[in-house]
Formats: C-alpha cells, sequence, structure tokens
C-alpha cells in the first residue's frame, strides 16, 4: 500500500483488494463511507494500485464539484508521475481559486492567462484524468473511444444528482461482459447515503425521482448492495467502520441512530478529547452542549429565510469565550477560528451572524475571517475541532413554509446527521427545546443531551402539555419528500437558501 495508515484498516484494504480485482463487474463497486471514515482515502488507494497493477489502465476520476475533485489530485499527485496526471478544469473556473500545489498538473496556460483544452490524443496519455462530473462531457463530445478508460471512480456521488453521474458513464465506459468484452471497465462509487443527497428546486425533478443519488438507489433498490444475514456482500460494497474523526460521545447518537451502531472510535485523543476539561461544559468530560433558548423567528420581507436574535447572542458569547477568554485556562491550547464552524439551515441567519462577527470584539482577531459560518451543505464533507448548530426554529407557524422551501432542520434525518457529525472535539447546539422535539431525530437527541447532563439555559423539564401535543400534530402532518408545484416567493430567494456553494463550482 502507498499509505501504510490503511495497513490496520480491514475494510479500507478489503475495498481496495476488490476494486483491483474487479470481482464486481459489470456491476459497479462501492464504497460505504460513513462521516469520518477515510472514504477519499480509500478511493485515492485504489486508483493508485490499479495504475500500479493492471497494465494499460486509464482512469477518469470525478467528484460533483471543484473542491471535491481538487481534494482527489492532491492526494494522487503524491505519488502519480506529473506526465501521468492531468486535472482538467471548466473554461469558467477561476484560476486563482484552484491551490497552488495542483496548479503545475492544471489546464491553463501561464503565458496567455487563459485554460487550455489539449488534443484527444495527448490526453489520451495520461494515465489518470481528474474532473467534475460535468466538465467529464467534454471527453464525451472529444469522441474518446469507448473502452480507453478501464476504470470510472466518482467521489462523494450520494450528492450527485444520478444524470450528473452518468455523465462520466456514457459514451466513456466500456462494462465487461463475458462474453463480447472480459476486459470491460469498471465503475467505483464513493459516497454515504445517510448524509444529504442531491440539492433540487424543480418539482418535476423531484416528482421523477432525481433526488436519489445513483449511489443511493443502488443501495435501495438493487439486491447485490442491501445487507444479507446481517452483512454486506464484500463482493460488490464495503461500508468503511472506523471513524477517525470525532470524540466517542459525539459519534455515538448519530451512529446508533443511521449506521446500525457499528462505527469504531479511532480518532486521536489529543484532538477528540481536547475540550473535555473546558470550564463551560455542562458536564465535564462530556464534550456536548445543547444550550436551550426561547427566541423569536423572525424574517425580512417576503423571504423565506429566518433569523434567531437570541441565538445569535449566544453563539457570539461562545465564540468570546473559545476565542478570548479561555485560552490557556486549564491546559487548553489557542484555537484558531479556521478550526471553528457554525451551521445554521437559514441564509438569513448565516448573514447576521457573519455581521455580528464583524461589529464584536471578535473582529480585532486577523484571523477571524478563516471561521467559517455556512448552511448544512456547505460543511458536507468538511470537519471542524469545534462546531456550533444554530437551528433558529421556535415556532410552528412556519412549518409549512420550512415544508414548501426544503428549509431548516425539523424532519429532515440526513441533514441532522450531516450537521452533527462535522465536529472533532467539542459540539455545541443552541435551539428552542419545545421546538425541536417534535421531531423524533431532534426529539431523542435532545434526550441523550438531556441524560447526559449536557443541557443547560432555558428552563424546560421536557413534560408534554397542550400546546406541545398540538406542534408535534402541525410537524407530523407535512409530506416533506415533495415541493409543491407553484409558490409567490421569489425564486432568486429560494436559490440563495438553499443552495449550496459547490453547485457554483463547475
Amino acid at each position: 500500500l502507498y499509505d501504510l495508515n490503511l495497513e490496520k484498516n480491514e475494510e479500507q484494504r478489503r475495498a481496495v483488494y476488490q476494486v483491483v480485482a474487479g470481482t464486481s463487474r459489470p456491476a459497479p463497486y462501492l464504497i460505504f463511507g460513513p462521516p469520518g471514515t477515510g472514504k477519499t482515502v480509500t478511493m485515492v488507494e485504489a486508483i493508485k494500485q490499479v495504475l500500479r497493477c493492471i497494465e494499460g489502465s486509464h482512469v477518469l476520476a470525478c467528484a460533483p464539484s471543484n473542491s471535491a475533485s481538487d481534494l482527489l489530485c492532491q492526494h494522487l499527485v503524491k505519488h502519480v508521475e506529473k506526465r501521468n496526471i492531468y486535472r482538467i478544469n471548466a473554461y469558467s473556473r477561476d484560476y486563482r481559486l484552484i491551490p497552488e500545489d495542483i496548479k503545475p498538473y492544471c489546464n491553463w496556460d501561464n503565458e496567455e492567462k487563459c485554460p487550455v483544452f489539449l488534443s484527444k490524443e495527448t490526453l489520451k496519455s495520461y494515465r489518470v484524468i481528474v474532473t467534475t462530473l460535468i466538465t467529464a462531457g467534454r471527453l464525451v463530445s472529444a469522441d474518446f473511444p469507448r473502452g480507453h478508460f478501464s476504470h470510472v471512480f466518482i467521489d462523494e456521488s450520494g450528492h450527485a444528482v444520478e444524470p450528473e453521474s452518468l455523465v462520466a458513464i456514457a459514451g466513456l465506459l466500456a462494462m465487461m461482459d463475458p462474453k463480447t468484452n472480459p476486459k470491460g471497465g469498471q465503475l467505483v462509487l464513493a459516497g454515504d447515503p445517510q448524509q444529504l443527497g442531491p440539492i433540487l428546486r424543480s418539482p418535476l425533478a423531484i416528482d421523477h425521482g432525481l433526488e436519489l443519488s445513483l449511489l443511493e438507489r443502488l443501495m435501495n433498490h438493487n439486491p447485490l448492495y442491501q445487507k444479507k444475514d446481517g452483512s454486506y456482500n464484500p463482493q460488490f460494497v464495503t461500508k468503511l467502520l472506523q471513524n477517525y474523526r470525532s470524540h466517542a460521545a459525539i459519534l455515538k447518537f448519530p451512529n446508533e441512530k443511521f449506521y446500525e451502531g457499528e462505527l469504531q472510535v479511532h480518532a486521536n485523543p489529543a484532538i477528540t478529547h481536547s475540550y473535555c476539561s473546558w470550564s463551560e461544559l455542562a458536564k465535564q468530560g462530556f464534550p456536548i452542549i445543547f444550550h436551550g433558548v426561547c427566541g423569536k423567528d423572525e424574517r425580512e420581507e417576503k423571504s423565506p429565510s429566518f433569523f434567531n436574535t437570541t441565538e445569535i447572542d449566544v453563539v457570539i458569547d461562545y465564540l468570546r469565550k473559545l476565542l478570548l477568554e479561555q485560552q490557556g485556562k486549564k491546559g487548553l491550547s489557542r484555537i484558531s477560528p479556521k478550526e471553528i464552524g457554525i451551521i445554521s439551515p437559514y441564509r438569513k441567519q448565516v448573514e447576521k451572524i457573519r455581521k455580528a462577527i464583524d461589529i464584536s470584539k471578535l473582529k480585532a482577531m486577523s484571523d477571524i475571517k478563516d471561521l467559517k459560518v455556512g448552511s448544512v451543505e456547505e460543511f458536507q464533507g468538511q470537519e471542524r475541532r469545534v462546531l456550533l448548530i444554530s437551528t433558529v426554529r421556535s415556532r410552528s407557524e412556519y412549518f409549512q413554509m420550512d415544508k414548501d422551501f426544503n428549509l431548516g432542520f425539523l424532519r429532515n434525518p440526513k441533514r441532522f446527521n450531516v450537521a452533527v457529525t462535522r465536529s472533532k472535539a467539542l459540539l455545541i447546539v443552541i435551539g428552542n427545546p419545545a421546538t425541536l422535539k417534535q421531531d423524533p431525530i431532534w426529539g431523542e437527541f435532545l434526550k441523550y443531551c438531556r441524560d447526559n447532563g449536557a443541557y443547560r439555559g432555558y428552563p424546560y423539564e421536557g413534560e408534554e402539555n397542550e400546546e406541545d401535543e398540538i406542534l408535534a400534530a402541525e410537524l407530523n402532518s407535512l409530506d416533506l419528500n415533495r415541493q409543491p408545484a407553484g409558490h409567490n416567493l421569489a425564486e432568486s430567494h429560494i436559490q440563495q437558501q438553499v443552495e449550496p456553494e459547490w453547485r457554483r463550482e463547475h
């Protein structure tokens, strides 16, 4: 193995072996990678081994976003010679946004200061071509011969729209047929069907099933990729089990709720335990805080996006304690703003939090600009040492609007899962417990925090009352699997709200 760390991980080694052996062909091979289990590292190792072990192999490595494609390239160039790897960027991409370490491998002419597109014959000489899924269409239109690429790898395939994934397959990959094409190609997909899928706004597309990625469709509807007698068939799918990201307390709830309790804690304790003695914890040794507030939902004009100033005040207070007051206390080392993330499902709350940081004492910190505030979609695939979540919602009367425009955390298990699994060492959730507990997942998480002494803030005993029952009935009546065919709010408002930043990267 190129990455010797994989020697100690049975599932990663098995996945690499199966890809190189090609035993799933003509069916795709799936790498099911829950949060922090190293699916991209596994994918990269498999690509390197294919190049080394299979003579004449040519690889197309793709992802739905530029950032994910860049990451693939950054890992690959460590062991693949420059003459064998080429990163094709779209004509529209800003060259300044390309990571410095892969610029020498990109389609950019330094003299002309513009992107270049090499001839088909020149491109065919590279063993690995890295693109986004959409840009892979250039290779199709260039009429690459079917069968030139022996392997197509798609990372982060769980949140790519299925036709987008097919761009990198149709017309490029000649699938294996025992009689007519015994050396046919191999498709490898890596992702997690329990995290956010494709982001769609078109009711027509949703009605026709395009919210389901190719990865999730295979895992949900094809018996080859489903558990039998409690385990997956290793010939077709490997589920990675060793989590290298989170403290055990942070991992425990999503592990049991979404991953059948199979994930194992293998993260570095020096990082994951770095806030276990923080004086602000509700319970020492348990690095989760659920801070209850009773705020007010607010919005501007006809925007579907909400903000909650009470929660913003609490967020800023925690940031001040993390960045200004607590440094050096009880052995805590200084944490930089880039190690902290703030998630909120509402674009307006994100904007208000950023403005609050700009007018607070924190603005004096030279690197405060590195502190990322964004939606759940913008944090998928990322991790932070400390994560704060502002849930915003405090009243039930806007649940229908959340349903119509696919906003918020409530009744969206995948969005919840992504949000709470980004943190390594400290997770702080700020929200109204009376509202959040009406959602089954949030209600169980709130109970998990209370049972472990991690709740503080707004006094809340969790008892049911008539208002709670009405709230629960309203929430349970919503069908969040569909969007309305029509609405009277500006499309630009909706797009601002639900469009993840990587959708604008191609």
